[in-house]
């Protein structure tokens, strides 16, 4: 429907999920529906990386393993992160013997994951797959910033890269929550620099996928019960609203940002969390909770996704950013 838009004739489901999430991360209402808590983001591993590798095997294998398969029953891994080459997808997808598809999104890649597995397992070439991502705020700060080492005062316009991993096992048949469309995002950039103002950056993309959607399937927002963004933080997710109204689409009433909510905002981390890991977490543990148990019936899932590296930013380029929309109905 539209340029944008996928509807899947055959709705592929989601039947099973696995989280993880770093001790920081737990201390928020996600803490009561992460699988896996960790009580060190080093999860017994020598360095970071190292970490977030493990920490996105484990949501793969726990996605599997809850949906009552074996890896040899799953035809396809969609799977991405943020840093360089997505180095933990890769490594993590050589332990499986699985066909491998590396997708980058930044932030939004677990909505660009969901999408191409649906999109496969839609038009009948596959039967199952995993979509998963994962992030880590010391890998993130180390790739995108400064070492922690470093110490350097964050401003307060800053998120915190959250430290966290989920995967969804995604299957032609079965009892789960839906997918049921999926729009495409367009690269948007709006000249913002400042890579500590990521929600600023990314909330003109989130406003371009959503009135795409919107156009697209001749829906009202009242239609959902939550439209929810990937990680804008508090200050992008007002910026999201401002805009959205501007073009004559109100989205206050029922839209919320899973970079806001996974840390309360509380005082020491400013505008809340971001991170490929943050929706991730987010969608798999409470937003699959709520759905499958019949508190939400449906949500419009929007991931966003800051496209920037260091050598970009480096050379005084804007950030361009992306964001992908999925459909998710129980």
């Amino acid at each position: 429907m539209g340029n944008q838009t996928i509807f899947f004739r055959n709705q592929p489901r989601i039947v099973a999920t696995s989280t993880i999430a770093g001790p920081k991360e737990c201390e928020g209402i996600i803490g009561r529906y992460v699988e896996t808590a960790l009580s060190d983001d080093m999860y017994g591993e020598s360095t970071y990386e190292k970490a977030e590798c493990k920490m996105l095997s484990t949501v793969i294998d726990g996605a599997i393993a809850n949906a009552g398969l074996k890896r040899n029953e799953v035809d396809l891994i969609v799977s991405g992160d943020l840093l360089n080459q997505i180095i933990s997808a890769s490594f993590a997808a050589r332990d499986f013997s699985v066909p491998f598809l590396g997708v980058y999104g930044a932030c939004s890649t677990m909505a660009e994951s969901l999408a191409v597995a649906a999109a496969f397992i839609d038009g009948g070439h596959i039967r199952r797959a995993v979509a998963a991502t994962a992030s880590h705020f010391a890998s993130a700060e180390r790739q995108y910033r400064y070492p922690l080492e470093l110490g350097c005062t964050r401003p307060p316009q800053a998120q915190w890269t959250v430290t966290a991993a989920g995967g969804a096992l995604i299957s032609a048949e079965g009892d789960g929550v839906r997918i049921t469309s999926a729009t495409l995002g367009k690269v948007v950039d709006f000249g913002v620099t400042d890579v500590n103002n990521m929600g600023a950056a990314m909330a003109p993309a989130a406003c371009d996928t959503i009135l795409a959607h919107f156009r697209g399937g001749k829906e009202e927002p009242e239609a959902y019960d939550l439209i929810v963004t990937g990680d804008l933080g508090a200050l992008g997710s007002r910026i999201l609203k401002d805009l959205t109204w501007e073009k004559g689409l109100d989205i206050s009433a029922n839209h919320v940002d899973c970079g806001e909510i996974i840390y309360n905002v509380i005082e020491d981390e400013f505008q809340g969390g971001s991170g490929a890991g943050c929706s991730a977490v987010v969608l798999n543990s409470y937003l699959f909770n709520k759905l499958m148990g019949g508190s939400f019936k449906r949500i419009l899932f929007v991931a966003t996704g800051a496209l920037l590296s260091t050598v970009s930013s480096g050379q005084g380029e804007s950030i361009p950013c992306i964001a992908h929309a999925v459909t998710l109905e129980r």
